[in-house]
């Protein structure tokens, strides 16, 4: 097996909180704790958002969601996201306030699910599809 290793060679027009994220990836104990977290079969992700006018990269603010929903990214408030635990499955994670919360979700489709049953069944994908 391959493992590739991608990278655009430094992390030039980042916001600094980026820039150190991207830094600090290779660092010995950030690389440790993603060899410990592979263990769960966990990783690493750099929560951001990009600006809707220029395209940059900018820090995902802590009111704000990642939400995956029919194939698509957009982004909601964290209130908004947290009054639905049935609707999102979390998939990635931030602390923030001394705690463990949820910065990217995934929507789940529900449709075949009855009241009676827990868990979720399939990703939420594009009407039609």
């Amino acid at each position: 097996m391959t493992i590739a290793n991608v990278s655009q060679g430094g992390a030039v027009g980042l916001p600094q909180a980026l820039k150190t994220a991207q830094e600090a990836i290779h660092l010995p104990e950030v690389q440790e704790m993603l060899r410990r977290l592979s263990q769960f079969k966990l990783g690493i992700f750099m929560p951001h958002m990009h600006d809707e006018h220029t395209g940059g990269f900018r820090p995902l603010p802590e009111e704000v969601t990642q939400v995956e929903s029919g194939l698509e990214v957009s982004f909601q408030t964290s209130d908004d996201v947290a009054r639905q635990t049935v609707r999102f499955l979390p998939v990635g994670w931030c602390w923030r306030a001394g705690a463990s919360t949820a910065s990217a979700v995934c929507e789940m489709d529900r449709s075949e699910i009855s009241d009676d049953t827990e868990g979720y069944t399939k990703h939420k994908m594009i009407s039609g599809s």
